[in-house]
């Protein structure tokens, strides 16, 4: 089918002039992707926040769980015993309210974290280094998760002396939530602080930066995607131009832009539509027919099995099998109540009460342990289950500088395909009973068009290491050559168009 001249033109035009800002910004994408491949966001990764927790201890360590001034809650799920300022705590999440932090050892209320407080636990984080109160933050530019919400306001704890940065620590719990030092903030006002476009977000929640990021992305499709067009147009793929050259350029910039533009293009085109599919314009991945039915596969609550009340002899159980926990959490599945126990590794163990009274330690829940309570997830049944040994294209861990680094995906898990309108895809992690992921049909989509094109991030590419590495450098590296080139080249137009008066432009 023949394109019309005045469609050409049109096409012509609107590259032409998205393109003069569009390359810079594109630009600017190149360069901070790459810096993103091994500097990422602050985060404080499970691993970072339990490796310097000390050891909980059996003796002398805990009030059960019935000594609490107000009573045993009717359920213990939600309870986390670890260590706040180098001494036990209670830490107790609600739903909808701020965690609630009670002194392990008599079961009191704290008072409110203060500065003091917050030293106190960053010490633990950074010992031997000199610390400073920085004052309390509600946001800045490093603290955008919302995860932190519950946490708010944040105190900001300065690392001074070799290797400085700042720690933020919970008004609420008084446990650090977050670390950021001073080389990676450094590195990432030109990498995923640039990226993402964070200088024009001031909020956890905020539609005019997503609106913003998903405008300027649309656009530097439409700018890559008519460059293809015009490119494509231009080249002689019979036969050459009078110059014996395929492209009709002379000029050096017009004719490097044409050519790396048409070797590049597929990389800049997929690479600039996913960063617009990492946005989820109009909410189209999102799961239209429900998410899994989380209440439901914890169960009904209720009082927990006496010998899970005492902290005391949970320890000692692990200690006997060698395992030195750190932190003990209190869950519920299936209505049953069982203790997740991590180490300063992040490394698990799951406790549950015997009917005999005595506690056993394992290493993961058996599937069919896992398979009654995984019926409830949704009114339709699951098909297809299956267990994994190994990582598939969807559950997977990545590398801790990634978007996502700080999700931790344990294997072996229970995959379980359901037959609800979503035709919804659940991960259930063994070793600790949670669910880990939950994707519907949109979502799966959502990885391929998002994760896949911008990451190239499946489990066989991320296994190669250096090699994924150097071709994205390489393939970012052109996309660089074709938005610098196209910069040059809208720069000199610009500079004309301004440079004549009105009267010599006709």
């Amino acid at each position: 089918m023949r394109i019309g001249t005045r469609t050409k033109r049109l096409t012509y035009l609107v590259h032409r002039w998205t393109g003069v800002a569009g390359c810079v910004l594109m630009a600017l994408w190149f360069v901070s992707g790459v810096v993103m491949l091994y500097v990422g966001y602050p985060k404080l990764t499970l691993w970072e926040r339990l490796a310097p927790l000390p050891a909980l201890q059996s003796a002398q360590c805990c009030e059960p769980l019935g000594g609490f001034p107000d009573g045993a809650p009717p359920s213990a799920a939600g309870l986390v015993l670890t260590s706040i300022g180098g001494e036990p705590r209670y830490v107790l999440h609600g739903d909808r309210h701020r965690p609630r932090v009670l002194d392990a050892a008599g079961g009191e209320p704290l008072e409110p974290v203060t500065p003091e407080h917050a030293l106190a636990d960053a010490r633990v984080f950074a010992p031997a280094t000199p610390l400073r109160h920085a004052g309390e933050i509600h946001e800045d530019r490093w603290t955008h998760s919302r995860g932190l919400d519950a946490h708010r306001p944040l105190h900001r704890i300065q690392i001074e002396g070799k290797t400085p940065g700042l720690l933020y620590v919970s008004s609420a719990t008084g446990q650090v939530v977050m670390d950021a030092p001073l080389a990676q903030q450094r590195w990432n006002y030109v990498g995923a602080w640039l990226h993402w476009l964070y200088m024009f977000r001031d909020r956890p929640v905020d539609p005019v930066w997503s609106w913003l990021v998903i405008a300027l992305s649309a656009a530097c499709t439409i700018t890559a995607a008519t460059g293809v067009a015009v490119g494509l147009w231009r080249w002689r793929f019979r036969g050459r131009y009078k110059s014996g050259s395929r492209t009709p350029y002379q000029e050096a910039w017009m004719k490097w832009h044409h050519i790396a533009g048409l070797v590049f293009s597929a990389f800049v085109c997929t690479w600039i539509f996913s960063g617009l599919m990492s946005m989820n314009p109009l909410d189209i991945f999102s799961p239209a027919h429900g998410r899994p039915d989380i209440a439901a596969y914890r169960g009904e609550p209720g009082l927990p099995a006496d010998a899970l009340t005492r902290p005391a002899r949970i320890v000692q159980a692990l200690n006997q099998t060698g395992f030195a926990p750190v932190e003990l959490q209190w869950h519920r599945l299936n209505g049953q109540e069982y203790v997740l126990a991590y180490d300063a590794r992040a490394h698990t163990r799951v406790v549950r009460a015997g009917m005999d009274g005595t506690l056993n330690v394992a290493v993961a829940w058996q599937p069919d342990e896992v398979m009654p309570a995984a019926r409830r997830l949704f009114a339709r049944p699951a098909t297809v289950s299956r267990i994994l040994a190994d990582y598939d294209t969807y559950y997977y861990q990545r590398h801790p500088e990634a978007m996502n680094g700080a999700r931790s995906l344990g294997l072996p898990a229970l995959r379980l395909d359901y037959e609800d309108a979503g035709k919804t895809r659940v991960y259930i992690d063994l070793r600790t009973g949670e669910i880990a992921m939950s994707l519907d049909r949109s979502q799966r989509v959502n990885r391929w068009l998002f994760y896949f094109l911008h990451s190239w991030d499946t489990p066989p590419l991320l296994r190669t290491g250096p090699v994924r590495d150097l071709t994205i450098i390489v393939l970012s590296l052109g996309g660089l050559a074709v938005s610098m080139t196209g910069v040059v080249i809208g720069w000199r137009r610009l500079r004309g168009k301004v440079s004549r008066p009105p009267w010599r432009r006709r």
